[in-house]
């Protein structure tokens, strides 16, 4: 099995890549055609750039799963999430 170099991109590359994506995504039709864009311009590939800007978007408490959550949060809202499966799994059982 062979091994494929990874190509180290430097901290401030990165940085300058995802605020670029940022940028410009308004003159794309997707946040997905910017990064393939870009990522064509600055020679990395598309995928590595997109969990870059994931990377941030969580960084920033803006990702797909909503703001960075404090371990209080993370707390509460496991026991809600135990809540709500136990009433469900209640209603289940019931005739």
């Amino acid at each position: 099995m062979t091994k494929k170099a990874s190509t180290k991109y430097t901290p401030e590359v990165r940085e300058r890549a995802v605020r670029m994506v940022f940028e410009h995504q308004g003159e794309h039709a997707s946040q997905w055609t910017a990064i393939g864009s870009l990522a064509a311009k600055i020679g990395c590939n598309a995928e590595t750039l997109r969990g870059w800007v994931r990377q941030a978007e969580r960084d920033q408490g803006a990702g797909a799963g909503g703001p960075a959550t404090a371990p209080g949060q993370r707390d509460l809202s496991s026991k809600a999430s135990a809540y709500f499966t136990q009433a469900e799994l209640d209603r289940r059982s019931k005739p």
